[in-house]
């Protein structure tokens, strides 16, 4: 795949002028050789596989970046799910683990690591149980390593008693990082029906179906988008859908190149483009002013919700067309905390906790980088996942939940992250208990639609 002159000088103004970056090369790796009883033992045999394999990642993907003139934000790795490979089950095994993967990231010059794991959509094992104690912990003590819990699928329903256990971890987190924001929260995500070859932190983690190692990307361009809706100027929507997938397939493009090569440099396969719209707080890099060049006033507003399906249907309509396989979540992110228009609207009152969850309906993932007051408690924070997880169930999406109960924080003040993870305006939760029907445990059974066979 080469590029003419045209595009060429159409890929430099994207880099300059629209924001453009590649957000992620993520290398995926196989751990499932590394279990041992021995919890030291397979701490060892994982740093020594990572090292193996990833150690020519960062500089391989700065090289490629720099041939072409394309930034490259994040060199991610993401792992098998990590409650799979330690097979004493105590938290202290994977907390001692945790500790070696990301102390074998940061030597390499990763940034970050997802694949602190578990898929416990149908229950748990003792395993399973013991990687979830573990999270807070390893949350607090790593600095790279992400975390992540599948605790659903449109095929088997929603794991109650998952969700209540994703409950009082989350608090336990926010409580342990408080004297960070409650940062350690930014760095775990609850799912249903997750992919196993998502790029994006915090949820990435490397499935038990692909190959021993593997190149995914994922990537940017919501200033790609929003220029050209601009340069468009007034339209009907179906043009305006056309301008949309003509700015995906553009910015698709280069992700794919990006890949392919550094995929071939590594002589490992390349597996997928996540095309999702991934915003940043940088002005003119966010989902939310794209959705306003649109026509919405402001996000949050009446038509909010339809716009954004508008929009993330032509950039899925527009990627595919650009790469040979399209995966991970690819659509439009609306995380709060990292999209300037949002963080704004969220501040202002103008983008509610219940106007974002109708958006999730219709975009990639779901609630994600929202700060909530630190002392919300455990069953209504439960209820508000199980609200958000339910509409990935019945509508055979992913979606996720990365909720941030910010310690000592209440409604209406600001949060900062730094970096790519912005600031957050702590948004309020209806105070009404759920608890007479969450505290009920068991399983939801998934509904009639996930009869297919």
């Amino acid at each position: 795949m080469s590029y003419t002159k045209r595009e060429v000088l159409e890929v430099i103004k994207m880099t300059e002028v629209e924001h453009f970056d590649v957000r992620t090369v993520t290398m995926g790796i196989t751990l499932l050789d590394c279990a041992d009883e021995d919890p030291k033992a397979a701490a060892r045999k994982v740093y020594e596989k990572l090292t193996r394999y990833g150690a020519s990642l960062p500089g391989t993907v700065s090289e490629v970046a720099d041939s072409l003139g394309i930034r490259v934000a994040n060199r991610r790795l993401a792992v098998t799910p990590v409650s799979l490979i330690a097979t004493r089950p105590e938290p202290r095994s994977y907390v001692t683990i945790a500790k070696e993967i990301d102390r074998a990231a940061g030597e390499m010059g990763f940034d970050y690591v997802g694949g602190f794991s578990a898929l416990v959509e149908s229950g748990f094992t003792r395993a399973d149980e013991a990687l979830i104690a573990a999270i807070p912990e390893t949350l607090t003590v790593t600095s790279r390593m992400c975390s992540s819990l599948n605790v659903g699928t449109t095929r088997v329903g929603l794991n109650m008693d998952a969700v209540l256990k994703t409950a009082a971890l989350i608090k336990e987190t926010a409580f342990m990082t408080r004297e960070r924001g409650s940062i350690g929260c930014a760095k775990f995500v609850v799912f249903t029906n997750a992919v196993d070859n998502n790029p994006f932190i915090a949820g990435a983690f490397h499935g038990v179906g692909n190959p021993e190692v593997m190149i995914n990307v994922g990537l940017s361009g919501p200033g790609v988008v929003l220029d050209a809706i601009r340069q468009r100027g007034p339209c009907d929507l179906r043009e305006l859908s056309e301008v949309i997938k003509k700015a995906s397939y553009k910015v698709t493009r280069v992700g794919e190149i990006v890949g392919r090569e550094v995929a071939k440099r590594l002589g490992i396969p390349f597996g997928i483009v996540d095309i999702s719209l991934a915003p940043t707080p940088e002005l003119g890099d966010s989902v939310g002013e794209v959705l306003m060049a649109m026509g919405i006033e402001r996000p949050g507003a009446p038509g909010t919700t339809a716009a954004l399906a508008l929009l993330t249907d032509a950039v899925k309509k527009g990627g595919t067309m650009a790469t040979s396989a399209v995966g991970g979540l690819s659509g439009a992110f609306i995380p709060v905390s990292e999209d300037g228009a949002m963080i704004s609207a969220a501040h202002e009152g103008i983008l509610t906790l219940e106007k974002l969850e109708a958006m999730t309906a219709v975009c990639s993932v779901g609630l994600d980088m929202v700060a909530v007051p630190g002392d919300t408690p455990e069953d209504i924070l439960a209820g508000f996942l199980a609200d958000e997880l339910s509409i990935g169930i019945i509508n055979a999406k992913t979606t996720a939940v990365r909720v941030i109960p910010v310690h000592g924080k209440k409604a209406g003040e600001i949060v900062s992250f730094g970096g790519l993870l912005g600031d957050a305006p702590v948004q309020e939760l209806k105070l009404f208990s759920p608890s007479g029907f969450v505290s009920r445990g068991g399983q939801v059974p998934p509904p009639i639609t996930s009869l297919r066979n």
